[in-house]
């Protein structure tokens, strides 16, 4: 599966093995980690890398894909599905490596995530939680049609502290 994102150079895809040495090269970082939850690591270690490449591609109906550019994985892009009452209800969350921000390139691969997540039967409503500190990340997530729902006080701790976070939707249309 490959999805084009219409940002040259740029498209969705599998993760493979051969993603590792990209993989722990864009990481492994403290400002990385900083935006994402408890479940990515730091520092990212090689049993990180490997581990992550051999569960990627088999989380369905969750879905996680590499953001390459220029033909290299700079980043990742997925949907956690919802479960019960829920199931038609995925949380949107990414990442991109420190030099690749402010390009473009997390709001092209968002908006081809999108495309992909509602041409499916799935998927009726998209979320994203986004930490107080993270503007950057809130305009990528405008900028490709979410909607602030709301602010939900205290609801982070990360990196010793106790923050907000601000919840994002998009909602397929009929």
């Amino acid at each position: 599966m490959l999805i084009p994102t219409g940002l040259a150079g740029c498209r969705l895809r599998p993760w493979a093995v051969t993603d590792k040495a990209s993989l722990l090269r864009h990481a492994n970082s403290r400002q990385i980690w900083r935006n994402l939850t408890h479940l990515f690591p730091h520092p990212y270690t090689e049993a990180d890398a490997d581990d992550w490449l051999s569960v990627s591609n088999q989380l369905a109906p969750s879905l996680h894909l590499a953001i390459e550019y220029e033909h290299e994985a700079v980043g990742g892009i997925g949907i956690l599905a919802g479960e019960g009452i829920s199931a038609h209800v995925g949380r949107l969350g990414y990442w991109l490596g420190e030099q690749y921000w402010g390009r473009g390139i997390a709001t092209a691969a968002a908006q081809a995530m999108i495309r992909h997540a509602f041409t499916g039967s799935l998927f009726l409503r998209l979320e994203a939680q986004v930490f107080e500190w993270n503007p950057s990340s809130m305009r990528v997530l405008e900028k490709v049609g979410f909607v602030r729902e709301a602010v939900l006080k205290h609801s982070v701790q990360k990196d010793g502290e106790l923050i907000d976070s601000v919840l994002f939707a998009l909602v397929r249309s009929a």
